[in-house]
């Protein structure tokens, strides 16, 4: 007979419970920032701090666990959680008009984290300048668009033009301010990042 109390198991490091954790938390905030939703008169998508979260996940977790953090997004929503613009979840809104934008957001926390980190090591944000978070950022928007802009325009049966207008040049001045949130927050002497 093996007696469990003589030996332990680690089934996980503490590092990757963390890490797990904090994507965990990334994912949540990208669900409550999913409700700050409202409709665009210029755009068939909502306006929404989404993307905020994006950058921020992107920016704290690194490439590798911001990326992940927005995988279990959305699952979570595909799953049935209520966590996409509005309370909106499932399968539906995934294929949906604004699907591509949802799908779009791990590969654009990779990008963030990437570029703002200098590869997939977490560096202190603090020593990373302004121009490369805003750097990572953009990219990041690009990569948003890149993705939702031609899966609303296959959705919708709208003329390419259109989809880029409506779907990504109306948004660039809320991207915006998303940044600059971004950078605020960042920069916070509130909030320290290892």
């Amino acid at each position: 007979m093996v007696n469990a109390t003589s030996s332990t198991v680690d089934l996980v490091g503490d590092e990757t419970a963390l890490n797990v954790a904090r994507a965990a938390l990334f994912a949540a905030l990208l669900g409550a920032f999913a409700y700050v939703s409202f409709p665009y008169p210029l755009s068939p998508a909502p306006v929404t701090l989404q993307v905020l979260g994006v950058f921020l996940a992107g920016l704290f977790l690194g490439p590798l666990w911001g990326g992940a953090s927005m995988v279990l997004y959305l699952l979570a929503g595909a799953l049935g959680a209520p966590i996409f613009s509005g309370g909106g979840a499932g399968l539906g809104v995934l294929l949906g008009p604004t699907g591509g934008y949802l799908f779009s957001y791990p590969l654009a926390a990779i990008a963030v984290g990437a570029i703002a980190h200098g590869g997939i090591e977490l560096r202190p944000l603090a020593d990373r300048s302004v121009p490369r978070l805003v750097a990572g950022m953009a990219a990041a928007t690009v990569v948003i668009y890149g993705v939702g802009v031609p899966f609303m325009w296959w959705n919708l049966d709208m003329t390419l033009r259109t989809a880029v207008i409506t779907g990504a040049v109306v948004f660039v001045p809320a991207e915006a301010a998303k940044m600059a949130a971004a950078i605020g927050i960042v920069r916070s002497d509130a909030i320290h990042a290892e």
